[in-house]
């Protein structure tokens, strides 16, 4: 009996299942959550991914929905992305040296050998030039069109036809890469995302002209009015001729980025509000420094002193070139491709019986679609 007992002990021990083990514990964001307890078996096994014995805290990092945000910013720094912005307005005006001074860079037409002693054309000649512009691991590929010789001529009669065209081209080349059957993984964005109109610094009233070409552009293109070189206007008839302009706009029925209806909910509307009061920015541009008060500044020399570019008590340089590039550029993508874009394309299918288009052989054998 001796005998049997002790063998049905040892047998019986031999069947006693072991000690479960605790689950390693995914740590969760906040900081304070405390470790998970530690036994003599996970100190002694190593951790999930090959971490040894530090503990469950150390065998995953945070896993969360906002991660997101991370893998969409180190995409968007792999590829980089593009801003086309065209000028157009009066020769004289400054709007090239304003342009090199929003991005730092000399990303104007003079920089593309374009010559002073050119005659001006008739008709409006537009020219692009591209830069790629790389500041902290991020890459734009900036792209200015401009516009010379706008609104200079005796016959100025549908002189924004050019510009309008040249604006549905880029429509039309995004839609024909679009629906092309074997399209590529990144189809290359030339459409015009801001149309900065620069607007002579009289003191009076807007021209015809330039209520007319803001009219039937801003059903294509996002419109930002400015008021070029305001340091010739006093603070008062700056003031006097903003107030005028706003006013003229809305009694003519023309609509200016960022437009009402777009505002998303009540914080982008509060936002945008103060943005359609302060419009049109009265601004002042020059690629040349100074020295003030024992600083370098960009400005413009006077007998009386220097105009700060950047100083918002000389003029609005510095809003206009926060809302141009800190908070609305991916705005004014998002806009152009979602109501510009769509409504060219939603017209442009139509006209072509909303059909899908038909594809068709090109002379080097791939495959394109005509509309």
């Amino acid at each position: 009996m001796a005998f049997f007992r002790g063998h049905y002990t040892t047998y019986m021990s031999e069947i006693v299942p072991p000690e479960v083990r605790p689950k390693p514990v995914v740590p969760a964001k906040p900081s304070h959550v405390s470790q998970p307890p530690t036994s003599m078996h996970s100190s002694q096994g190593s951790g999930v991914g090959g971490q040894g014995s530090g503990g469950g805290s150390a065998l995953l990092g945070y896993i969360g929905i906002d991660t997101i945000i991370e893998q969409m910013r180190k995409k968007t720094m792999k590829t980089g992305f593009d801003f086309n912005i065209m000028i157009v307005g009066q020769s004289g005006l400054g709007k090239s040296t304003l342009v090199n001074t929003l991005f730092k860079s000399q990303v104007s037409r003079k920089s593309s050998g374009w010559s002073r002693d050119e005659k001006i054309p008739k008709t409006v000649e537009i020219k692009s030039v591209s830069h790629v512009i790389e500041e902290g691991g991020v890459k734009m590929k900036l792209t200015v069109v401009d516009t010379p010789g706008f609104g200079d001529q005796i016959n100025n009669e549908n002189c924004w036809e050019p510009i309008s065209k040249y604006i549905n081209e880029q429509y039309e080349k995004f839609l024909k890469e679009e629906v092309n059957i074997a399209r590529k993984k990144r189809i290359p964005d030339t459409r015009v995302h801001c149309c900065l109109y620069f607007i002579s610094p009289t003191g009076h009233s807007l021209r015809q002209l330039d209520i007319e070409f803001m009219k039937h552009l801003s059903r294509v293109v996002n419109i930002i009015p400015v008021i070029a070189k305001s340091d010739t206007l006093t603070l008062e008839e700056k003031n006097e001729f903003k107030q005028r302009v706003r006013k003229e706009l809305e009694m003519c029925g023309v609509e200016f980025y960022p437009q009402k209806e777009f505002d998303d909910d009540m914080e982008d509307k509060s936002d945008n509000d103060k943005i359609r009061e302060a419009m049109p920015f009265a601004v002042v541009g020059s690629d040349k420094e100074y020295q003030v008060n024992g600083k370098r500044v960009l400005g413009r020399k006077t007998a009386w002193g220097v105009v700060e570019v950047e100083n918002p008590n000389h003029c609005e340089f510095a809003q206009l070139r926060d809302f141009l590039i800190r908070s609305h550029l991916q705005d004014l993508k998002e806009v152009t491709h979602n109501i510009h874009y769509e409504t060219y394309r939603a017209k442009r299918l139509n006209d072509n019986g909303g059909l899908h288009p038909i594809p068709t052989s090109a002379p080097n054998g791939t495959q394109e679609s005509n509309l």
